[in-house]
């Protein structure tokens, strides 16, 4: 194809070069959230040979139902707030738990930067209920 450029080469071009800033931007690191759960560490554990601290044990927390965690002291807005630990949950919680289960017990503030909720969801995801990642 010599001969010149084209406009609809140019468009596409740049729509194929803006799709892929695109996902690279919404891209989870899982090292730099594990980075970023130095935050939560004050509170919670993960990994094999984690236990219940302030907040109980993060281990397999994506895809687990809320309040449901082995033996660990849940306020009743947790139990009873119906939620399934998914993706979109999480960044809603993480962003401010307070504002997603009123009444939770959580008193963090929340995470504000977009990058460090999807790479802290990043980082939870590695480990199962055993707490051995995958």
């Amino acid at each position: 194809m010599d001969g010149p450029v084209t406009n609809l080469q140019i468009y596409v071009f740049a729509a194929l070069a803006l799709a892929g800033s695109v996902s690279t931007a919404v891209a989870q690191d899982a090292a730099l959230g594990e980075k970023v759960f130095q935050k939560c560490k004050a509170c919670h554990q993960i990994g094999e040979g984690a236990k219940d601290a302030v907040g109980p044990v993060l281990n397999g927390v994506v895809g687990r139902k809320a309040g449901t965690y082995p033996d660990y002291s849940y306020s009743d807005a947790n139990k009873n707030s119906g939620i399934t630990w998914d993706e979109a949950t999480l960044k809603e919680y993480l962003k401010n738990p307070r504002a997603k289960v009123p009444g939770t017990k959580m008193l963090f503030p929340g995470l504000t930067k977009e990058s460090d909720i999807d790479n802290v969801i990043a980082y939870l995801k590695q480990f199962g209920p055993d707490g051995k990642k995958s």
